[in-house]
């Protein structure tokens, strides 16, 4: 069975941090692509950062190029998404996904940055 299990969400005040995790199974973790997305109220469903299943390659939507970083843990099946200098406009529910012959979407993470 097919599991994408996102963690490390919560609330936040503006300029602080928060580490996402995407814990996979169920499918050969090395041979994905993996990438976050977010969504907020109202609004479409939109890429945040995307990395090859190798690493070698990474991928940042311009909004959060200097302040998010993704990397993954092939070995513990995990990807993370570090944000920093968080802003009020980062509030979302953060999906991360799998991509290759077929993908997989996470249940998604709830992230609010207010003060």
């Amino acid at each position: 069975q097919v599991q994408l299990v996102e963690s490390g969400g919560g609330l936040v005040q503006p300029g602080g941090s928060l580490r996402l995790s995407c814990k996979a199974s169920g499918f050969t973790f090395s041979s994905y692509a993996m990438s976050w997305h977010r969504q907020a109220p109202g609004k479409e469903r939109e890429l945040v950062a995307a990395i090859t299943s190798t690493g070698l390659i990474i991928n940042y939507a311009d909004s959060v190029k200097g302040r998010f970083t993704i990397s993954r843990d092939n070995a513990k099946n995990t990807v993370y998404l570090q944000m920093s200098s968080l802003k009020p406009e980062d509030t979302a529910v953060y999906y991360c996904k799998a991509d290759s012959i077929s993908y997989y979407w996470g249940q998604g993470t709830q992230v609010t940055v207010s003060s």
